[in-house]
């Protein structure tokens, strides 16, 4: 008897909104509550909604802890999950909210068992995802997560994602987007004012992580005209603190752990050029449409995660190697223990796509 009574309930809530001229808005719920870059990916998403349904209330289910890359978002409503600190908990406390909201549509991109449970259960008017989730029996609409093959067109994660949409708006995906406040763009004045690059040296996976030394290296071959800020969290910071000390003759400023997100991606917008793995600040600098240089080492650009900015570079190695690419997301250590993928990128690969300032 409790759904027809939530049933019900719901009818009598539409009945008076309609009898007193109350505007009842259309609600969406995005759910990624994976990683920092695919958070930034997904909000491509969001743009697209909103192109189509500008009134519409969108709002974003992510972990906490990436609440800060929707700070202040024009159209998205953040929706905190709280995995570290009583996960499941919480997961029943989400899917009590979520049937509430009465959402029209829930698009999730995650695919584990945890999100398709929100999602299948949301009480949604169309549930929408990718067939991997184990819950996708149950959604509405359920489409196919495919990687590019070898030798074909390379299908980025936002054409994937689009897939989840596009039956409802259209064929064309829209580009991530992040939105730096005034005060965000105030805090790196500071540092604007001479020619800059970025360098975001670090990555969680080992494999994906261009060496310190090889970036060292490279920094060596840069014009001293250039000031140089190496970006990361907190705990990259002794990573940027060893490259800083082995490059004195340069002005380089370690800024790890004191921007956020958003400003990291409001100074990497105003950069000459930034350089970075396959990792989260490659996709900061599409958002912004930020000049990126993105190395990749063990991964590579097939996979559909590449730059998006309008001036984009990919780095590789020049040597067709047979143990690459050794996995998707990258590795704790080479699995053959040379990490050739990486050591054998030349110097020279980086310094081409590096602005020459005019004297």
């Amino acid at each position: 008897m409790i759904k027809p009574i939530r049933i019900q309930k719901a009818r009598l809530r539409t009945e008076y909104k309609k009898s007193t001229g109350q505007v009842m808005k259309e609600k969406y719920l995005i759910i990624q509550t994976a990683f920092i870059g695919d958070v930034v990916l997904a909000t491509g998403i969001a743009e697209k909604i909103h192109q189509y349904f500008p009134d519409a209330q969108i709002d974003f289910l992510l972990r906490r802890g990436n609440e800060g890359l929707l700070k202040g978002h024009p159209f998205i409503h953040t929706i905190i999950w709280d995995k570290k600190n009583g996960k499941y908990k919480n997961l029943l406390n989400l899917h009590s909210i979520n049937r509430q909201q009465q959402y029209k549509k829930v698009i999730n991109l995650q695919r584990f068992g945890s999100t398709g449970f929100l999602t299948a259960f949301s009480n949604a008017g169309e549930t929408i995802g990718f067939t991997k989730n184990p819950f996708s029996l149950f959604f509405s609409k359920r489409v196919k997560h495919i990687f590019s093959k070898e030798n074909e067109a390379i299908i980025h994660e936002t054409e994937r994602n689009h897939l989840l949409v596009q039956h409802f708006t259209d064929a064309i995906p829209a580009k991530p987007k992040l939105y730096p406040s005034p005060a965000d763009r105030d805090a790196i004045k500071k540092y604007l004012g001479s020619p800059f690059i970025c360098l975001a040296p670090s990555s969680v996976w080992f494999t994906k992580q261009y060496p310190p030394e090889k970036w060292i290296s490279f920094i060596h071959k840069v014009s001293k005209e250039y000031t140089i800020y190496l970006l990361g969290a907190t705990t990259d910071t002794e990573l940027c603190e060893s490259i800083r000390k082995k490059c004195t003759a340069y002005r380089m400023v370690n800024l790890c752990g004191k921007l956020n997100f958003l400003q990291s991606a409001a100074l990497m917008e105003q950069a000459k050029m930034n350089y970075v793995n396959d990792s989260a600040p490659m996709h900061f600098a599409s958002a912004v449409n930020a000049p990126v240089t993105a190395v990749y080492c063990s991964t590579v650009p097939a996979f559909g995660y590449g730059p998006l900015s309008t001036i984009s570079h990919i780095v590789e190695t020049k040597e067709k190697l047979t143990c690459r690419p050794c996995g998707i997301h990258g590795k704790k250590q080479c699995p053959l223990k040379h990490f050739n993928c990486a050591h054998i990128i030349e110097d020279d690969q980086l310094i081409a796509t590096l602005p020459v300032i005019n004297s």
